[in-house]
């Protein structure tokens, strides 16, 4: 039985999560169509581009990302607390990067609230908790994500209509061994579906990101920054009608910042952060890769990296798991123990995948 959202993405439960965005039908998201012919890969740099903007705006960061042909994959983290330090003015300018919003909350941002009367004060107050609760919230940043891309694919493709299915998949990530595990999942998308031979080869995911940005790029000064960075947004009319919930033109969220990727941390000191070293997340997805390639054994021969030691995780049921996550786990993926606190919160029975749970982060004595 379908659960709703809010059972689902519950901050309280954890902050961490992974979710997968897929087209509807025969849509096609990047990649090549063999049935028409048409090459739309230049749509991964899209979904890149504008998650990064958004975790800009949201008090939500990314951990992992993945865009294949027709869907793609993020782990990210809710930063309740960043969005309950934020000021009422800066959640208002954060809003406001999207929405227009009431043509109050407008006049305060142009430094004209103290022209407002108390009852229109308590009102933008009032809007201004709403739009906090809207940044920190998962189904918001989905739903701006996704009907921006959607509104480019159809006006490229000419046509109107349902890109996305409607509901994006959601699971929670209990612990950090899931959190490892569904990054490593996202990460290794691509080899896992022979797109790509190894991990800095497989374009538009984090960790290709990450490794091509250990290397040093001496032409970077010298190239031109890109039309979407130099274009100016297109100012509406002032007779234009303000819609709450209308989502601003293309021509307005374009030029909005980039937000890097989540740094890891292996002291844990850092709130926002992924808790491990990134050298043993980088070791740990090339033995993994290497081994979820079609001609090899699938078996971390050579050694154990360190963070599956570290972190209790058997290896073999560790590179089942790095290609059927989905499959393996249903809304939530963590150790037994937390998966079964987590059905005492949700007042349900029974979470799909308690069997792989016991299986990848029990690891038995040798």
């Amino acid at each position: 039985m379908t659960r709703p959202r809010a059972a689902l993405v519950s901050v309280a439960d954890t902050p961490w999560y992974h979710v997968v965005s897929r087209c509807v039908r025969r849509a096609f998201l990047c990649g090549s169509d063999a049935h028409s012919g048409q090459c739309f890969e230049h749509r991964r740099g899209w979904i890149v581009e504008r998650v990064k903007q958004l975790a800009g705006v949201f008090a939500i960061d990314i951990a992992a990302y993945a865009v294949m042909s027709n869907h793609y994959h993020l782990v990210l983290r809710i930063d309740a607390e960043r969005a309950r330090a934020w000021s009422r003015d800066e959640v208002l300018r954060r809003w406001t990067q999207l929405f227009d919003g009431p043509l109050a909350v407008q006049r305060v941002l142009a430094g004209k609230g103290d022209q407002l009367d108390a009852a229109t004060q308590l009102a933008i107050d009032a809007w201004a908790e709403t739009y906090r609760a809207r940044l920190c919230d998962l189904s918001w940043f989905m739903r701006v994500l996704n009907e921006t891309i959607a509104r480019k694919a159809n006006a490229e493709d000419d046509v109107t209509g349902r890109f996305w299915e409607g509901r994006f998949k959601s699971q929670a990530l209990l612990d950090q061994q899931a959190v490892l595990t569904a990054m490593a999942y996202v990460d290794l998308n691509p080899i896992r579906a022979n797109m790509a031979e190894t991990p800095e080869d497989s374009e538009h995911t984090s960790v290709a990101e990450r490794i091509a940005a250990l290397r040093p790029d001496p032409c970077a000064e010298l190239r031109p920054a890109s039309p979407a960075a130099l274009s100016t947004p297109t100012v509406p009319p002032a007779t234009a009608p303000i819609a709450d919930l209308a989502l601003k033109c293309e021509a307005h969220l374009a030029p909005l910042p980039l937000q890097p990727l989540m740094p890891f941390d292996p002291s844990v000191r850092l709130g926002a952060a992924i808790p491990f070293a990134f050298d043993d997340y980088l070791e740990l997805v090339e033995s993994t890769g290497r081994c979820i390639r079609p001609d090899k054994r699938g078996a971390i021969s050579d050694h154990t990296p360190a963070l599956l030691d570290r972190l209790n995780i058997d290896p073999e049921r560790f590179i089942d798991c790095a290609t059927k996550l989905m499959q393996q786990f249903g809304s939530a993926v963590g150790a037994p123990v937390h998966l079964t606190a987590l059905c005492a919160a949700r007042q349900v029975k029974y979470l799909r995948g308690m069997a792989a749970a016991k299986g990848v982060f029990e690891r038995r004595a040798a």
